[in-house]
């Protein structure tokens, strides 16, 4: 049995498979919430590991209950980025045992496409994927044959909730500035929609989540089945949701069925990327998978 397990900035990921016929055995997320009150400083603070070992001692729980053979943990934005990094992992693997490898933005994009297009048949036509996390947002433009490009930018939830979100509900000039952050933060990503003219956006995990969860809670009034991976979110279901979750408070948005605590704040800063994203580029569809980094580990082993 393999274990992957995807040390995320604001959740960690734990799937265990099969690796003879790639069945999953186990998954489950956790929050750990690691760049809480550091990420913008290059730390994680001695309360986000905290956090992050009781996630990651249940986790080594899990998988000696599997007798798991190989074991693969991969940091993403929060810890490549963080001064303290290889504190963290060592101490990570003193009280857990669990081995934490530190991947590149650009490798955790390779990942995100190949889980991606194992849940949505992207086709011939030129896709965004979009995988918003809370230290870094991945780009990938391409199809279901290859990339075009792609690139990792540190502009996650996290860290855009820190800079931005002062005031709950947000602040309208927040969110414009926010949306000038996105002009300057992004050309490279201009660039390339301008040369490839993606017509899809593909989001991936995450917040898209959530906001598929809305979505049937509000047009079936029942949550998607789970073995469910790929949707198609209709543009104005986004654009409604979207109009909500700005004027909302915390408490009001937490009362949203298809919400959970863990997205209540981020989602926020979420649905303003995915908007400018939208808007900018002139993209007319929405597609969502429930694969990302773990999958695409998984299917690559």
């Amino acid at each position: 049995m393999t274990a992957i397990i995807d040390l995320g900035t604001n959740t960690f990921h734990l799937l265990i498979y099969n690796p003879a016929n790639a069945e999953i055995l186990y998954q489950e997320s956790l929050p750990a919430k690691i760049g809480l009150g550091g990420i913008n400083q290059g730390i994680i603070t001695e309360d986000a590991t905290a956090r992050a070992l009781v996630v990651l001692k249940h986790f080594r729980t899990i998988i000696n209950q599997f007798d798991v053979k190989k074991v693969q943990g991969f940091g993403t934005s929060a810890i490549r980025n963080a001064k303290n990094a290889s504190e963290f992992i060592e101490k990570v693997w003193i009280e857990t045992q669990i081995p934490v490898k530190i991947i590149s933005g650009d490798e955790e994009a390779g990942f995100i496409y190949l889980g991606v297009k194992k849940a949505v048949h992207l086709g011939s036509e030129t896709s965004m994927i979009v995988d918003i996390g809370g230290g870094s947002v991945e780009f990938i433009i391409c199809n279901q044959d290859r990339i075009f490009w792609k690139q990792s930018f540190e502009i996650g939830g996290q860290r855009l909730l820190e800079l931005f979100m002062k005031t709950d509900p947000i602040n309208f000039r927040a969110v414009e500035q926010m949306n000038d952050f996105f002009r300057t933060s992004l050309l490279p990503l201009a660039n390339a929609c301008h040369q490839y003219q993606p017509t899809i956006l593909v989001g991936s995990s995450g917040s898209f989540d959530t906001l598929i969860d809305m979505w049937k809670m509000k047009t079936q009034n029942e949550l998607p089945d789970k073995q469910e991976i790929s949707f198609n979110l209709p543009l104005q279901s986004f654009y409604e949701s979207y109009e909500d979750l700005l004027l909302k408070s915390k408490e009001e948005r937490l009362k949203i069925a298809g919400m959970i605590p863990l997205r209540v704040e981020m989602i926020v800063v979420a649905v303003c990327l995915i908007r400018w994203l939208l808007q900018t580029f002139e993209i007319k569809e929405i597609k969502v998978s429930r694969y990302a980094l773990k999958e695409g580990v998984r299917y690559q082993n």
